[in-house]
């Protein structure tokens, strides 16, 4: 079997790892991959948003299965495409992808079928968002409507944090055509966790809990980042909130996608903000998180291109889905400067002295030739992103999990790297 793996973060890095085990694979594919990918996969010189030469790329090639990793080729249409030429992709069609394209459509969704969420209001008029500054009190949540790689949310503790938010989305087009709409909402406090789906047209199956880390600093402070960590099970979920997960959210989002005609497959992500027990959704994905994937495939027993096969057969309800008990933390080391400017081409060193039973996966990474020598077959790995790696331990308890990630941290380095000293604390 021929399995092409759409991406070259470190979500995809964990795809690969976890479908290079499987002996029924006879080739894997990456477009365009990474360093690291590159040990497991061939990798492809085809960027992820060019999802004609993906395509034409499948067909040449006799792939099996497209699983897409990112948002923007699933915007676009990938798997739309990919079926139409008699190629079977994992992940959802143009339509069910608005749900991560557009917040504002989601938001609606929400709405619509009662499914708990923040306040909200949208604008495409500056002088009418200006006016409507502070309309749920501050901290104001200021949202691009569409897709800005994870940095399209800004937190503003007051009014001229708004107005200078606003002119940089609407004005100077920081996220460019994402920020044609903004929405604004009410801000939720409490612990945010993260629930990974695997749905089918019939059946909406959670994953393992995790628990992310958006900002870049310790303690939740500075921007908003694209994911600095996760660990695997949150120490906040319980059955008594999952029952009220399943039943307040992911029920009713099933029967809304069936009600609407959203014949969604693949993976639903729910970004949650959980307070005193009751859960409201802060954003849907339409793919697996970065970096929750990481700690989720790393627990996964259960063979992961059976789910994938069931998935897109509507025969997910026949796939029970077995985990490790084991707990799991990722910590993720990013280039200095990020998610603002920062630099790529920086030789990353130490990777070898990382334990055997410790998971090195790629987010930012590609492989330089060395100047030292001027052979082409002296190469070393670089940084080539702002999320670079994501270093992730299972232990037995969490704290286990934690102190391997964070000794096997110390023995990277790489000019400007940063990371953050608490994940895998509440």
């Amino acid at each position: 079997m021929k399995i092409l793996i759409v991406g070259s973060g470190g979500r995809e890095h964990a795809i690969a790892w976890k479908l290079s085990r499987n002996p029924k694979i006879e080739k894997l594919y990456c477009a365009p991959g990474n360093a690291g990918i590159a040990e497991l996969a061939e990798c492809v010189d085809i960027q992820a948003e060019n999802i004609d030469g993906i395509c034409q790329f499948a067909i040449t090639n006799k792939i099996d299965l497209a699983v897409i990793g990112p948002e923007v080729p699933l915007s676009l249409g990938i798997v739309d495409l990919l079926e139409e030429n008699g190629i079977r992709a994992f992940g959802p069609n143009k339509k069910c992808a608005q749900l991560e394209a557009s917040k504002a459509f989601t938001k609606k969704f929400l709405e619509k079928h009662d499914i708990p969420t923040a306040r909200y209001k949208e604008f495409t008029d500056i002088k009418e968002l200006e006016a409507a500054i502070g309309v749920f009190g501050y901290p104001m949540v200021i949202k691009a409507d569409g897709l800005a790689a994870g940095k399209g949310v800004i937190i503003a503790e007051t009014r001229e944090d708004a107005e200078k938010a606003i002119s940089e989305i609407m004005v100077d087009k920081v996220f460019g055509a994402a920020g044609d709409k903004i929405v604004v909402e009410e801000f939720l406090t409490g612990i945010e966790a993260s629930m990974l789906c695997f749905v089918d047209e019939n059946t909406i199956a959670p994953m393992e809990s995790a628990q992310d880390y958006k900002r870049i600093y310790d303690g939740d402070k500075g921007p908003n980042t694209g994911g600095m960590g996760t660990y695997s099970p949150s120490l906040i979920f319980n059955a008594v909130l999952q029952e009220k997960i399943n039943n307040q959210i992911l029920l009713p989002t099933l029967k809304g996608f069936q009600e609407d005609g959203l014949n969604f497959k693949g993976v639903l992500f729910v970004g949650l903000m959980i307070k005193n027990g009751e859960p409201k959704v802060i954003e849907f994905n339409n793919r697996f998180g970065d970096p929750e994937t990481q700690v989720i495939l790393i627990r996964l027993e259960t063979d992961f291109l059976d789910i994938f096969e069931a998935v897109i057969n509507n025969r997910l309800s026949e796939i029970k889905l077995k985990w490790s008990e084991k707990k799991a933390v990722c910590v993720v080391m990013a280039a200095g400067g990020y998610p603002g400017h920062y630099e790529k081409g920086d030789e990353i060193c130490g990777l070898e002295r990382v334990d055997k039973e410790v998971s090195v996966f790629h987010a930012g990474t590609v492989m330089k030739s060395s100047k030292r020598t001027g052979d082409a077959n002296d190469c070393y790995v670089a940084t080539n992103g702002g999320r670079i790696l994501g270093i992730t331990a299972l232990g037995e308890t969490h704290e286990d999990a934690r102190t391997k990630a964070y000794d096997n941290v110390k023995r990277i380095t790489f000019k400007g790297a940063q990371y953050r000293k608490d994940i895998g604390l509440i």
